[in-house]
């Protein structure tokens, strides 16, 4: 038999009348990394601000699960709209669907609030050192939430023959595809990509300040993203010869870089 990764064959599990979605665990996992590293680090240099990163976790991480929803609903309507679509489909999260731009815009916007909120009563750094220290630890949450796909059988490459390939079952392939027993194993790709740029932003923190070191983040993970999303054949609406979130991986790409230029010449 070929070598090659296997889809699992079970995406939830059922305890009494609870159902399990390994998907919204992956997403739990993530969520719990990054509050952890993110405090770590954030407290290692502000003594004092102990428990700041969790109090805007509650506003920031409801803000990015509804904001990388609104985004994934947003892009892709014909599912949830269209003919034979259902409009409550919407809601199901733990079937996947997370919009990564949708989930960083407004989650970042969430915890922006949270924290000029909170600092009303306490004194803290700029909102720009928070975001850098939260940075690293955001590009994990991804490493593991991208395993939730694997669970579900989504987002997948094209059709690959490598001992990595990614094996999926002739029902979750996409038409056109059925013959085809291997694909790319983006979620994969994806993950390796957020450990390199967490391993970089880590490793540069001393050097650059808070705003620097998140929007190399910003840039690094669209830069990635462009690449990997061209593997990509899941329905999605195109332009050319560039996918909607190519384009979008492009923007924030430049985004990214030209913050990058501009913070990296504030003192750390």
């Amino acid at each position: 038999m070929r070598l090659s990764i296997p889809t699992p064959t079970t995406s939830a599990v059922e305890i009494g009348p609870l159902t399990i979605h390994f998907y919204a665990l992956c997403i739990i996992a993530g969520v719990a990394l990054a509050i952890w590293l993110g405090n770590r680090r954030f407290t290692r240099s502000h003594e004092g601000l102990e428990g700041v990163v969790a109090d805007v976790a509650i506003v920031a991480i409801p803000s990015g699960v509804i904001g990388g929803r609104v985004y994934h609903v947003l892009t892709s309507p014909e599912l949830y709209f269209g003919r034979d679509a259902h409009v409550l489909d919407a809601l199901k999260i733990w079937n996947g669907g997370l919009g990564i731009w949708g989930a960083i815009s407004l989650g970042t916007i969430g915890a922006y609030l949270s924290y000029k909120r909170i600092g009303r009563d306490r004194e803290l750094p700029p909102f720009s050192v928070f975001a850098g220290a939260l940075a690293p630890g955001v590009a994990l949450a991804q490493v593991i939430g991208r395993w939730g796909n694997w669970f579900n059988g989504e987002l997948f490459g094209k059709p690959l023959d490598a001992p990595w390939a990614l094996s999926i079952p002739v029902g979750l392939r996409p038409m056109g595809y059925k013959e085809f027993e291997t694909f790319h194993p983006t979620f994969l790709y994806e993950s390796i990509w957020c450990i390199a740029i967490a391993v970089i932003l880590i490793y540069l923190t001393p050097r650059f300040s808070g705003g620097a070191i998140f929007s190399l983040y910003v840039a690094g993970y669209s830069a990635g993203r462009f690449f990997i999303e061209g593997l990509r054949i899941d329905q999605a609406h195109s332009l050319g010869a560039l996918r909607l979130n190519q384009y979008v991986s492009l923007l924030l790409t430049l985004a990214g870089v030209l913050a990058f230029t501009r913070f990296s010449r504030s003192k750390r």
